[in-house]
């Protein structure tokens, strides 16, 4: 018997006995298997079915970027470097990299 011959009986037979309702032992007595045999396949199909399981598909996400409000940014030029404030900018932060920029230049 091929292989794929005895992977199709054999899967018939587990469909067969899912649906009977009786217990391993009682089902491979009155199918004449045994119950090693049975828990043997119902392993392997079980294990087959882990392994075929498609993998992770990525998912499309869209990011929503929220519009900046240009009205109230202040571009500052020193030399070649441009400096964007915002509101709630630091004073002296902003001092202080204006002094090294002049430097610089």
């Amino acid at each position: 018997m091929k292989q794929t011959d005895l992977r199709e009986q054999w899967e018939a037979r587990i469909n067969d006995y899912r649906a009977s309702g009786l217990t391993a032992e009682k089902w491979c007595a009155e199918n004449e298997v045994t119950t090693r045999q049975l828990w043997y396949w119902l392993r392997k199909f079980r294990d087959s079915k882990e392994s075929s399981v498609r993998p992770p598909q990525w998912v499309p996400v869209n990011v929503h970027q929220p519009q900046e409000n240009t009205e109230s940014l202040l571009l500052v030029k020193v030399g070649a470097a441009v400096i964007e404030i915002r509101p709630g900018y630091n004073p002296v932060l902003l001092s202080d990299v204006v002094r090294t920029l002049q430097a610089l230049c």
